[in-house]
């Protein structure tokens, strides 16, 4: 594994020299169990226990789970040992970055067999000579054939340069605008998911509708930070060019930030939401807020939102966003060097690969699961409707917008730069700082974050 790579692996530490098993062979000479006897311990790396749980609702050699939720017994006396750090300022990723550079030494029942990667990361660790994540075929998955059903962006976004597969997902995240019904039936008469989506449909379409409801004393969204997946989904060119220590700022991003400052100013965003996943913006959502929609994928509306609602069931509904995009997506790689390939390769099939498991996931999770004939189906079912959107199925809506999702380009530094240039801007949305400094905060941060960066590139 070359500097670079490394310096990527370690955003904490910068670690000299190479990593054992990263270069040269192949991944599947890189497998200790690729022929032979299983381990007794499956070792899984996630930043919660989202995976876990589906685990537990669709593979069928689950026995039980301790009451702690750190070890999964399989029927077979297998335990799984759920390794579970937070996903915020790079944690998740440090605790596994220094897991994998000890990967080829590590005893047998410490070595890493799954890991889980976010769409704002994945790249970083499907980066072939990164000899992270093995490719699927070498575990006996055939993603032409076993994982034919995919959402196509997804298999896209889970491979290498090259085109080859290190991971596959459970999810599809195509993302929706989720409203107040009665919000909507006080500004514009109804509350009916066809006609608000009409004035949703667009983004000069949609700031009207923001300016009819700031006529009323509504926001039309919380904060700035809810619209930023949307512009970030749509940018040409990846933050840094793969082989270059060069980030680039792309239009759209710039395009966010003087959207942002123009709404913002106008009323249309409440000024005390500063962000997101933070308590402002968890009291946007309650029953006693202002605030008309949010922005999101099914995950959002299923664990964020609903748990942040304190109303009665039915108070929302959902509609076509201004624009499509894609929010989130948590990725499945067998780690090189597991000595479970046999084990791991039955997870990721029953997890990620089976239609009728997608669709029991989807019912009990209102996930949007990553079956393209499996979401056509539901959302025609009306046993797929939701309670908390007031009897909609949701998944008539999320349908069409994943089939249109194309996913941007990707960088194995996208997790940073997505955050530290919105830290940078709330700045001066928020009055602290002017442009420029936010700029040069944004600057200072990133190459605090990525030591490698020699140069940041902004757009005329």
């Amino acid at each position: 594994m070359n500097k670079k790579i490394v310096s990527i692996f370690m955003t904490a530490t910068i670690v000299a020299g190479t990593l054992a098993g990263c270069g040269g062979a192949s991944d599947s000479q890189n497998t200790a169990g690729a022929s032979g006897e299983e381990g007794k311990i499956i070792n899984i790396y996630s930043w919660n226990d989202e995976f876990r749980q589906r685990v537990e609702a669709v593979y069928p050699e689950v026995k039980e789970t301790s009451k702690d939720g750190t070890v999964t017994t399989l029927n077979d006396g297998t335990e799984i040992h759920w390794i579970v750090n937070p996903n915020q300022d790079g944690v998740y990723q440090q605790k596994l970055d220094e897991a994998l550079l000890k990967q080829a030494d590590a005893a047998a029942d410490e070595k890493i067999d799954i890991f889980l990667s976010e769409t704002d990361y994945v790249n970083k660790y499907t980066d072939a000579d990164a000899g992270a994540a093995m490719a699927l075929k070498d575990i006996g998955i055939d993603p032409d054939k076993d994982l034919a059903d995919q959402y196509d962006f997804t298999k896209v976004t889970a491979s290498d340069a090259d085109g080859v597969q290190r991971g596959s997902t459970w999810q599809c995240c195509p993302g929706l605008l989720v409203y107040r019904r009665d919000i909507a039936k006080e500004v514009f008469g109804t509350d009916d998911p066809g006609a608000i989506g009409e004035k949703t449909k667009d983004w000069d379409v949609m700031k009207a509708t923001a300016n009819e409801l700031s006529a009323k004393g509504y926001y039309a969204l919380s904060s700035y930070a809810d619209t930023f997946r949307l512009y970030g989904n749509s940018i040409e060119q990846p933050w840094v060019k793969n082989g270059e220590t060069t980030i680039t700022v792309d239009q759209k991003i710039m395009d966010w930030v003087n959207n942002s400052k123009e709404w913002l100013d106008a009323g249309y965003f409440n000024k005390t939401v500063k962000g997101q996943f933070n308590d402002d913006w968890n009291k946007a959502m309650g029953s006693e807020s202002k605030v008309f929609a949010f922005l999101l994928p099914a995950w959002g509306t299923d664990f964020v939102l609903n748990p942040n609602w304190d109303g009665e069931a039915g108070a929302w509904a959902v509609t076509t966003p201004p624009q499509e995009y894609n929010w989130g997506g948590s990725y499945v790689h067998a780690a090189t060097g597991t000595d479970n390939v046999e084990h791991v390769k039955d997870i990721i099939l029953a997890v990620t690969a089976d239609k009728d498991n997608l669709l029991k996931i989807s019912k009990d999770y209102s996930d949007f699961t990553n079956t393209k004939k499996g979401m056509q189906e539901a959302a025609k079912d009306d046993s797929f409707a939701s309670d908390f959107l007031g009897g909609q199925n949701p998944f008539e809506y999320y349908a069409p917008v994943a089939e249109n999702i194309k996913i941007a380009p990707l960088s194995a530094y996208d997790q940073g730069c997505v955050e530290l240039i919105q830290n940078a801007f709330s700045d001066y949305f928020q009055g602290k700082v002017d442009f420029e400094k936010a700029k040069a905060n944004f600057e200072t941060a990133v190459k605090e974050r990525y030591p490698d960066i020699t140069e940041i590139h902004w757009p005329e």
